[in-house]
């Protein structure tokens, strides 16, 4: 039996400084459709995500909080694993940086790097942001000479510390950044990194602090702990077991995809590689820089107090709700921008009207002309060519998957989802053209009205089959409805390429309701007192 083609996928480990938001869970699904579609795919899959959980913004606000940095991170890690389980996120394995396993392993990679010369003793002085914790030139500060991420104030810093010679990976990256294949998507992303650091010249690193004592200790010095995010970029090599336990590296490393948003590209495109080219590891073999999904175009952030609680949107609308807006809406590489209103229209329009309808207005149907069982009639038995409508249709449907497929490898959930949407709309379409109704009401057309109903049902198959990386509910609710539940083999990747499959196992039953319509002016009114009071 051939062996499975591996892919492995991870998101940034979230920062452990409060509750997540609706911005942190457009990356984990975005991470959680990828690793469904592969595993969709046949694939072996490694789907990592967890919390970066030391630095001194933790240590104060724990501080802040009455409670020891354990104690507040532990809460932290509560919250993230209640979201992710909301959101069904399948991830495979989660990585808390406060591991022991973890801590043990960062120790044991910093001291390899002592050991060959990559990291050396020094001091360091320069300007400091604690809430992004890290150091900025003068040349990369805003207009303003605040944090260029974040835009608060910065403070002049001055303490000894180890460094990494980045400048020794000066040529390796500019090689990196130059290959045919691209390392970093989007382009756009690419340029900035060359243009802003590359281009200036690489400075060696500061990878340790003295000023606090929340982190992983420097296994030569106990003086100093590891800077936090070196402990956390390590966290996709020691969550396989690097350094001591190497059978889940050699299988899954280098990382097929990583997913960051664009404030901490800087971080993952030069600082991480370089880490693994002193390490004599391979790097990652793509890295995918996505947009910020602003509120009402302002960037979410627990300190601005926009932040949009994403276990409040699924108790009231339900998870695939949140995740069908929240793939859609974020295109390649660019923003996306939430609104209340643009969420609870989009429900109304595109998984009540187009997606909802479609499969109401077909099983109801196979249910009221059939009574539920639906006979396999040909085009040739009902005496009639395949129309211009059924071939079209036919088309469109076989060849969805690739459409879908290529869109995923790029990434682009939004595009994917959009093919799959235009389907939908497709067949409804269909039943405009077909007017099934009009069949119905002749008994010399009953033929032709089962071939109309049974191409409706496998366009249903296949998007019910390509839903389930990406609204997994929605998607077995389909199948439940459309007689599949225990036909599971009419669903995969090979059926999905293939028109004609459909045979359901069960009666159809009509009446099937995915989602319902909202009043949306009453649901922002009820959103606004929700917030208002938390």
């Amino acid at each position: 039996m051939p062996q499975k083609k591996k892919f492995y996928i991870t998101t940034p480990i979230y920062y452990a400084s409060g509750r997540p938001h609706i911005g942190h869970s457009y990356t984990t699904v975005l991470a959680d459709a990828l690793a469904r579609w592969q595993r969709f795919k046949g694939a072996d899959v490694m789907f990592l995500t967890g919390l970066d959980e030391h630095g001194e913004k933790v240590e104060e606000k724990a501080r802040l909080a009455g409670v020891e940095p354990q104690e507040y991170v532990d809460r932290i890690n509560e919250d993230y694993v209640e979201v992710w389980k909301k959101l069904d996120i399948s991830y495979d394995r989660y990585i808390r940086t406060t591991g022991a396993d973890h801590m043990r392993r960062v120790q044991a990679i910093f001291q390899r790097l002592v050991d060959s010369g990559d990291i050396y003793p020094g001091s360091y002085e320069g300007l400091y942001c604690t809430p992004c914790e890290a150091y900025w030139l003068p040349s990369q500060l805003d207009e303003d000479g605040n944090c260029p991420d974040c835009h608060r104030e910065l403070r002049r810093m001055s303490e000894p510390s180890y460094f990494f010679r980045l400048s020794k990976y000066q040529k390796p990256l500019e090689e990196l950044f130059a290959r045919e294949e691209p390392f970093l998507v989007p382009a756009g992303s690419a340029r900035e990194m060359i243009n802003n650091f590359l281009k200036p010249g690489l400075q060696d690193l500061a990878v340790t602090r003295s000023a606090f004592d929340w982190g992983v200790v420097a296994p030569n010095d106990s003086k100093f702990v590891i800077y936090v995010w070196i402990d956390a970029l390590l966290n996709y090599i020691t969550a396989m077991g690097y350094p001591d336990n190497t059978a889940d590296m050699e299988r899954y490393w280098p990382a097929d995809i990583q997913l960051v948003g664009r404030e901490i590209v800087r971080f993952h495109t030069l600082i991480w590689p370089a880490f693994l080219m002193a390490l004599d590891l391979p790097v990652p073999k793509k890295v995918y820089a996505h947009g910020w999904l602003l509120f009402d175009n302002v960037k979410m952030s627990k300190s601005l107090g926009n932040v949009v609680d994403p276990l409040v949107l699924a108790e009231r609308y339900g998870v695939d709700s949140i995740r069908y807006y929240l793939l859609s809406e974020m295109g390649y590489g660019v923003d996306g921008s939430y609104t209340n209103s643009d969420f609870l229209q989009r429900i109304n329009t595109d998984l009540v009207n187009n997606l909802g309808n479609l499969l109401s207005r077909t099983t109801a149907m196979i249910n009221k002309y059939f009574d539920g069982v639906l006979p396999y009639v040909s085009n040739v038995e009902c005496s009639s060519e395949e129309s211009e409508w059924d071939l079209d249709l036919r088309n469109a449907g076989e060849s969805l998957f690739h459409q879908v497929d290529t869109a995923m490898a790029e990434p682009r959930a939004a595009n994917a989802l959009d093919h799959i949407f235009t389907f939908a709309a497709r067949c409804n379409k269909y039943i405009d053209l077909t007017e099934p109704w009009v069949l119905g009401r002749d008994a010399a057309h009953r033929d032709r009205l089962a071939v109309v109903l049974r191409n409706l049902s496998d366009g249903l198959r296949i998007i019910a089959a390509l839903l389930q990386a990406f609204l997994p509910r929605t998607a077995a609710a389909m199948a439940e409805a459309l007689g599949l539940s225990a036909a599971p083999e009419q669903l995969t990747w090979e059926q999905v390429q293939v028109w004609g499959v459909w045979q359901p196992t069960e009666k159809i039953a009509g009446g099937v309701h995915l989602f319902s319509r909202l009043d949306v002016d009453a649901e922002i009114e009820a959103l606004n007192k929700i917030y208002s009071e938390q």
